[in-house]
C-alpha cells in the first residue's frame, strides 16, 4: 500500500506566485508602461525638445514670409490674409513630417534590441504600437497648439471662423495626422530599414506638401501640377481644415476627410500589427 507524502503548503503558494508572475498584466497597464517609456524617451534630451518645438515655427516663418511676399492678392480669396489662408495648411503639413518620424523611431527601437526583449514578455505587442502612436500624436498636438498661439501673437492670425472654427480645424487636422502616423508606423513595421524609410519619406513628403492646395490656390498652378494637386489627398485635408477655420461653406469636404482618414487608419493599424508581429529577420 503506497504511503502518501505530506503536502507542503508553501509549495502550493510558490506555484501560485509563479503562475501570477507569468500572467500578463491588464491592457491598461501594458499601454501605460509602453506610453510612459515613449514619453520618457521623448523628453529625455532637452535639445530634442527645443528642436521639436522650433521646427514648425521655422516652417511658419519661412512660408509666411517667403510665400506671403510672392503671393499675388488677386490669386487668393478676397478679404483673406495670406496668414489666415496658410495656417490651416501648416497644421496638416507639419503633422506629415511628425508622422514620418513615428516610423523612423519604431525602426530605431527595433534595431537597438529593446523590442526583442519585449517579445519575450507576456504582453500584447500591439500595445507597443498604440503607445507609440498616442505619444507621437500628443507631441504633434503640443506642436500645433504652440504654432497657433505664435501665429496669433506674432503674425496676426485671426480667421473669420474664430476660436471655434480654429479648434474644429485643429481637431480635423489631428484626425488626419493620426491616420498618417499609423501609415508610417506600418511602413516601419514592414520595412525595418532606416535607409529605405528615409528614401520613401523624401520621395513622398515634398510632393505631398507642395503638389497640393496647401500654399497657393490650385487654379494658380501649372496645368500638369494642378492635375496632381486635384488628386492629392493632402489637398482635400487642407481644403477641409481651411473651410472650418475661415468659416467657408463646408459641404462634404469635412465628412470626406474624416471618412478617408478613418478608413486609412483602420487599414494601417491592421497592417502595422501584422508587420510588427513578424519575427526579427536578423
Amino acid at each position: 500500500m503506497a504511503v502518501m507524502s505530506p503536502v507542503d503548503p508553501s509549495a502550493g503558494a510558490e506555484a501560485a506566485s509563479r503562475s501570477d508572475q507569468r500572467r500578463p498584466a491588464g491592457a491598461l497597464t501594458q499601454f501605460s508602461v509602453f506610453a510612459e517609456r515613449s514619453l520618457r524617451n521623448l523628453v529625455a534630451d532637452r535639445r530634442l525638445i527645443v528642436l521639436m518645438l522650433a521646427q514648425p515655427l521655422i516652417l511658419l516663418v519661412i512660408f509666411s514670409q517667403v510665400f506671403g511676399s510672392l503671393a499675388h492678392p488677386s490669386r487668393f480669396p478676397a478679404g483673406v490674409d495670406y496668414i489666415d489662408y496658410l495656417m490651416p495648411a501648416i497644421l496638416i503639413t507639419s503633422g506629415i513630417a511628425a508622422a514620418v518620424g513615428s516610423g523612423s523611431e519604431l525602426i530605431r527601437d527595433m534595431d537597438n534590441g529593446v523590442l526583442t526583449r519585449v517579445r519575450a514578455l507576456p504582453v500584447g505587442l500591439h500595445w507597443v504600437l498604440v503607445a507609440r502612436a498616442v505619444t507621437d500624436v500628443l507631441r504633434t498636438t503640443v506642436q500645433t497648439v504652440l504654432l497657433l498661439v505664435c501665429a496669433a501673437l506674432f503674425f496676426g492670425f485671426g480667421p473669420k471662423g474664430g476660436v471655434l472654427g480654429v479648434c474644429a480645424a485643429l481637431l480635423l487636422a489631428l484626425v488626419v495626422i493620426t491616420s498618417l502616423t499609423w501609415v508610417f508606423i506600418a511602413l516601419g513595421a514592414w520595412l525595418r530599414s532606416a535607409r529605405i524609410m528615409q528614401s520613401i519619406s523624401g520621395l513622398t513628403l515634398f510632393p505631398l506638401m507642395f503638389a497640393s492646395s496647401a500654399y497657393v490656390p490650385v487654379d494658380s498652378l501649372p496645368a500638369w501640377l494642378r492635375a496632381v494637386a486635384l488628386v492629392n489627398p493632402v489637398s482635400y485635408a487642407v481644403d477641409a481644415t481651411r473651410a472650418l477655420a475661415l468659416d467657408w461653406p463646408v459641404g462634404g469636404e469635412v465628412v470626406s476627410a474624416l471618412a478617408t482618414s478613418l478608413l486609412v487608419m483602420t487599414v494601417a493599424v491592421v497592417a502595422a500589427v501584422r508587420g510588427f508581429r513578424r519575427p526579427p529577420t536578423h
